[in-house]
């Protein structure tokens, strides 16, 4: 069973940066593709980027420019690097798992809450 922590959320100014990691307990990280989603409130959960088991990553158009996703396979850690944030990125950011012997729609860590206000 693999487990997801997520954290590094917080309250943050417009145009601030927060760095999101998630921790997984799993010695086969490196074969999972990882992605990061959010929730605002009263929103469905949308996919924010993903990153490869071979690192290639992919953003939705809203961060693209001003989020990077990465990978540390040696510490099993995903980060989402955000920068220039915005009042609508505020929302619940949830890690997931994607791969061999996890369920046939992933795994989802707990969510860390970022909240971008002045």
């Amino acid at each position: 069973q693999v487990t997801l922590v997520e954290s590094g959320g917080g309250l943050v100014h417009p145009g601030g940066s927060l760095r999101l990691s998630c921790a997984a307990t799993t010695a086969i990280f490196h074969h999972y593709t990882m992605s990061w989603y959010r929730q605002a409130p009263r929103e469905q959960r949308e996919l924010v980027a993903t990153i490869t088991k071979d690192s290639e990553t992919h953003y939705v158009d809203s961060v693209a420019g001003r989020f990077t996703i990465s990978r540390d396979n040696a510490k099993d850690i995903l980060y989402l690097q955000m920068d220039i944030l915005r009042p609508e990125d505020t929302a619940v950011y949830y890690c997931h798992a994607k791969g061999p012997w996890l369920p046939m729609d992933g795994t989802w860590g707990r969510g860390t809450e970022v909240t971008v206000s002045s």
